[in-house]
């Protein structure tokens, strides 16, 4: 199962750890507890929107740019679930029209899917390599 509350956390340190800035820094600019965040971070606690809003202030984010890579990251992991489950997962294409008529923010080509059997899989993009663990 995939957990929105995980991949929201990762995407989260990950924004955090490539600008070289702490919990402490970050949890004291959005006046949140370190130990909380912490949790945020590692996906144990869900955040509120108020919460996220904070911490993306504090991490000068856009909401909108942390739901973006949320949701590409959602869609990979989906992606890579149905390739372990051998299902082709839904598209969410609304009724009466086409997938071609589907808007994509962020299409991603993907050229291969291979399964490991410790639940990683790789799915290879044009530029780099993805892996993606089915919780």
């Amino acid at each position: 199962m995939i957990l929105l509350r995980r991949l929201l956390g990762d995407v989260l340190r990950r924004q955090r750890q490539h600008q070289g800035r702490t919990l402490r820094e970050v949890s004291s600019s959005a006046r949140v507890s370190l130990g909380y965040l912490s949790e945020v971070e590692r996906g144990q606690k869900e955040a509120s929107s108020e919460l996220l809003a904070a911490i993306c202030d504090a991490l000068d984010l856009r909401m909108s740019e942390l739901m973006r890579e949320v949701s590409d990251e959602l869609a990979l992991a989906e992606l890579a679930q149905s390739a372990t489950s051998d299902t082709v997962p839904s598209l969410g294409v609304p009724s009466g029209r086409s997938l071609a008529e589907r808007p994509m923010l962020n299409p991603v080509r993907v050229t291969s899917v291979t399964h490991r059997p410790d639940d990683r899989v790789t799915i290879k993009a044009p530029a780099e390599a993805v892996d993606v663990v089915a919780a």
